[in-house]
């Protein structure tokens, strides 16, 4: 007589070694710090292409020194993102822009619009009361070529904002805040944020205190409205702000 029950099946996967591991839920981001680790490792080698690309073209490019170091600036931004969009794409199979939390809501944006400016004037209001030092910046060299000035207004205003926001708020910011939780995670970005932008003010550390202090903000922002899209219009409004009114002082000159 055949017995009702069958034998038991074999899993191939299971047998041949293939089967997945169970794994262990962990709060939100799914990246980790080998991620950071290895997207920080290519920064030096993609600033290294950047600059040899544009010493390569440089006898054909139409503007000076001033245009190229933007120049090879944008070829860095495209290759250490392009190295995230393959990080997130490749190893995890997620999509890039949803991860990083770009997530537009029309209110939280046009909020952003105004509040942007206004913390231009305050951040500037700060700089008078602790009385932060004039650092001579190379904007004078970049008003003097049109072409170089539209390139920087570009950058001042879409392409950084973009790109900080999305590696700072977007990618390490919830990081940070799985490890040491909400507050110091944002104050935390916020202080790396104003350290990254050390060298562009001699270090001067009123400066570094302010850009991180608007840092924070971004951070807060982007927090509270679940959005990198919200604190990038943000950082948008607030650099617009800030060129504008060093347009202001070219003009008066």
């Amino acid at each position: 007589m055949i017995p009702n029950d069958p034998e038991p099946r074999v899993d191939l996967t299971d047998a041949l070694g293939f089967a997945q591991p169970p794994t262990t839920q962990r709060p939100p981001p799914f990246w980790d710090y080998f991620d950071l680790g290895f997207l920080i490792s290519l920064c030096l080698p993609a600033l290294l292409i950047a600059v040899l690309l544009v010493r390569g073209l440089s006898s054909k490019l139409p503007s000076g020194k001033p245009f190229q170091g933007l120049l090879a600036q944008l070829i860095w931004y495209a290759l250490v993102f392009a190295s995230l969009y393959g990080l997130l794409r490749l190893r995890y199979q997620r999509p890039f822009w949803e991860s990083l939390g770009w997530r537009v809501s029309v209110g939280s944006v046009l909020a952003c619009l105004f509040i942007g400016p206004l913390l231009a004037f305050t951040i500037g209001f700060l700089g008078v009361v602790l009385r932060a030092p004039q650092i001579p910046l190379p904007f004078d060299q970049m008003a003097e070529d049109p072409p170089t000035l539209v390139l920087f207004a570009v950058f001042v205003v879409i392409l950084g904002p973009l790109c900080e926001e999305l590696a700072f708020r977007g990618f390490l910011m919830p990081l940070l805040m799985r490890s040491f939780g909400p507050p110091l995670g944002i104050v935390l970005t916020g202080a790396l944020f104003g350290s990254l932008h050390g060298p562009e003010y001699l270090w001067s550390w009123r400066h570094v205190l302010l850009v991180g202090t608007a840092g924070t903000v971004f951070g807060w922002v982007r927090y509270k409205t679940g959005s990198t899209a919200a604190a990038t219009f943000m950082h948008a409004t607030y650099n617009l702000t800030q060129l504008a009114g060093f347009l202001v002082q070219i003009s008066a000159r």
